[in-house]
């Protein structure tokens, strides 16, 4: 059974105001002095100081993965605390919010070569690893993923609002991640070593600093022996985290046997791809997507079920098809992020009061 680890964005705020607070070397400060005892801690600084990211464990069961998700979020929430802030999982920020920069020398000549873009860049993704075998079969999976990452998007989509308004979109980081040069889905690389020549060949241009700036939708991860994908949202729920998880993990094993089997990739353009994730950050889960096979609009909730009918059998042999199940349909009928987070700006009143019910949601964990 493949294993999968999950990376997690937070939002760091004033717990009275809402707004974006950069603690993030504070909060960092004080996990390193209790990582001192021993235990260790998963947490490092992003390019702004409003966020906070942690890292899981490779795990192989979904209920572990829930578990520590679970964990660091609360060891979040409790650092925070003690740094006069609090964390909530939101993709972007519903109020106002300025650049924070981290300090490093990296992070300097990001903003110096990016200028606005960079600025902006105050945004909470969720990255999810599963393990591959090889270069190759990781390829494989990143050829054969590309039109399922889309409704992965839809599914998590939790940034509706930017800079103290309503974006019109689900999931509004999308776009502004999208002003990166080497962000969104990319065209079929065929084999390993054209993967790494493109690399190569973007970072020989300058415009990115290093392999770190290749920001597909997803990429061979250049750390772990896993394929890495990108597409989402951070969760408000954890819950929904680990469904991303565990269907991302069900694409990936549908994708290696469907190389190992010889079936060819399909061949959308990555024009149509692009189509496909707009329509998913717009919508969400509240209108059309793109079907992944045909990509022709289709009620949101088919492409959902088209998604689980590809990856239903690995989903079985994993253990993993009850829960997704449940997981989907309890999604469909809820609301995701963004929905949840327009019916609390209607029940408060104040995008203040969305900030505080999503603080309160993150340090429950579940």
């Amino acid at each position: 059974m493949r294993t999968v680890g999950v990376e997690e964005e937070l939002l760091l705020v004033d717990p009275r105001s809402g707004e974006p607070r950069a603690l993030s070397t504070a909060v960092l400060a004080r996990a390193a002095r209790e990582s001192r005892d021993g235990r260790g801690h998963a947490f490092q600084k992003e390019l702004q100081g409003q966020q906070l990211e942690f890292a899981t464990h490779p795990q192989s069961g979904m209920g572990e993965l829930g578990a520590e998700i679970e964990r660091w979020r609360a060891e979040a929430a409790r650092h925070a605390a003690g740094a006069g802030g609090a964390v909530a999982a939101l993709a972007t920020s519903p109020l106002p919010a300025g650049p924070a920069f981290s300090e490093g020398k990296r992070y300097r000549w990001i903003q110096e070569h990016y200028g606005l873009t960079a600025q902006e860049q105050l945004t909470c993704g969720c990255h999810v690893h599963v393990s591959v075998e090889s270069g190759e079969e990781g390829v494989a999976v990143l050829d054969r993923i590309r039109p399922w990452l889309s409704v992965l998007l839809a599914l998590s989509a939790n940034s509706p609002f930017w800079q103290g308004h309503d974006s019109g979109y689900s999931s509004y980081r999308n776009r502004v991640w999208g002003r990166w040069p080497s962000t969104g889905p990319v065209e079929l690389f065929g084999s390993a070593d054209h993967y790494h020549q493109l690399v190569g060949d973007l970072i020989g241009t300058g415009v990115l600093q290093d392999e770190g700036m290749v920001y597909f939708d997803a990429r061979l991860s250049r750390r772990y022996p896993t394929v890495e994908v990108r597409a989402a949202d951070v969760c408000l729920e954890a819950s929904t985290t680990v469904l991303i998880a565990t269907l991302t993990r069900g694409l990936v094993d549908t994708a290696a046997r469907e190389w190992r089997e010889g079936t060819p990739p399909a061949r959308h353009a990555v024009g149509l791809l692009r189509a496909a994730s707009w329509r998913a950050s717009r919508s969400g889960l509240d209108g059309e997507l793109l079907h992944p096979v045909t990509m022709r609009p289709v009620p949101a909730e088919r492409a959902v079920y088209t998604l689980l009918s590809h990856v239903e059998d690995a989903l079985e042999e994993n253990g993993d098809l009850p829960y997704a199940r449940k997981g989907i349909a309890e999604l469909l009928s809820h609301g995701n992020g963004a929905r949840v987070q327009r019916r609390l700006l209607h029940r408060t009143g104040s995008l203040r009061g969305v900030v505080a019910e999503c603080v309160r949601r993150t340090q429950r964990g579940a």
